[in-house]
């Protein structure tokens, strides 16, 4: 009796979603987040915090860690300036619709396209760089482009921030939570989708071949300065795309917003949710943002016994969140998507798991 999948061609082995079962599951999900906003106010009311508001901060913060994470995950270069980045879409895409009055449909590329020519000017040293080396590099980009998001006032309105007007298509505003989850959703769909896809193209496998030993993949002809330069560009685009979506979204851009704390929890994002797997920047950005709703709420129900318990909550928020990164290094370094990877293949051929 056949077991498993089995496959005849390569074609169908290469297959992003090789059953009808993993298919429907897709559909499913899909459907679920298109209905997400009808039901919204009655999650928000239960738990006393705005659903739409968080679904697209997380949403926004997937399409920044999917950069990071073809950055760092396959490639293996990290950035400590990703925060940064994502300040450079928000003020270029502020600057375009606010002042120069260009639609946000060419502002919002145009926002990708300029923070990925500054990735790609800050990644030069990764010929020479790597490791830890590699990360002071980029975090002097984090201080200086947060120096001069701060200090250009003529530019970014320094302190006081930039106010950037509705993003609109032609005459339909997305003037409201509502209307923007549906904007962001759709983005974050083609940037997932964009992203697994290009693990499985010629400059994909390059990135892994470099993550894994650079010096076999430079011996065997690939272009080491290339496609380091070109994951940073990449990296970028996805960071300033992010970047555009949140000063769209805010309305009001700061540097306050772009701070080395953003990049900490950009790198956090891939580490907790998965180096290297495309589901890791979905599960990292959503258990980054949904932790300090978690820690709200026995805070909440602590205050009236504990009225000192919501200071006591700020000043140990950063704490607690350097403990999570720390066990999971230690007792999951894979990340939530190697943990899901695991039960699920546990339970494929259940009972006859082994």
């Amino acid at each position: 009796m056949p077991c498993g999948l089995f496959h005849s061609s390569y074609r169908k082995d290469d297959e992003i979603f090789k059953t009808w079962w993993v298919r429907g599951w897709l559909i499913g999900l899909l459907a679920f987040l298109v209905a997400l906003p009808t039901f919204a106010p009655g999650i928000s009311q239960i738990l006393n915090t705005n659903v739409t508001n968080l679904c697209i901060i997380i949403m926004i913060y997937i399409i920044g860690a999917h950069g990071l994470n073809i950055l760092t995950g396959f490639t293996g270069q990290i950035s400590l300036g990703h925060g940064a980045f994502m300040g450079v879409g928000a003020y270029t895409a502020g600057i375009l619709a606010a002042r120069l009055h260009v639609p946000f449909f060419v502002a919002l590329p145009a926002a990708g396209l300029m923070t990925a020519a500054v990735g790609m000017v800050f990644g030069i040293p990764s010929l020479r760089l790597k490791g830890l080396y590699l990360a002071i590099a980029t975090m002097a980009a984090q201080f200086i482009l947060d120096y001069a998001m701060r200090n250009w006032t003529s530019l970014t309105g320094g302190s006081a921030g930039l106010n950037v007007p509705y993003a609109a298509i032609g005459s339909f505003e997305f003037n409201t939570d509502e209307r923007f989850y549906y904007l962001v959703l759709v983005l974050v769909v083609l940037a997932t989708a964009f992203t697994k896809n290009l693990t499985r193209t010629r400059p994909g496998r390059a990135f892994v071949a470099i993550r894994d030993r650079y010096l076999a993949a430079e011996v065997i002809g690939v272009n080491l300065f290339k496609y380091r330069i070109m994951s940073f560009g990449i990296s970028s685009f996805y960071v300033g795309i992010a970047g555009g979506l949140w000063g769209y979204y805010i309305t009001i851009i700061s540097d306050e917003h772009f701070t080395i704390w953003l990049s900490v929890q950009f790198l956090a994002m891939v580490i907790i949710g998965g180096l290297g797997h495309v589901l890791g920047a979905i599960y990292g950005a959503i258990f980054m943002v949904l932790l300090p709703e978690l820690l709200r709420i026995p805070s909440e129900a602590l205050s009236g016994t504990f009225p000192q318990m919501f200071v006591i909550f700020g000043t140990l928020q950063e704490g607690v969140f350097g403990l999570i990164i720390i066990l999971f290094l230690i007792f999951e370094p894979d990340g939530l998507a190697a943990r899901w990877h695991t039960i699920r293949n546990y339970w494929k051929l259940w009972p006859f798991s082994y």
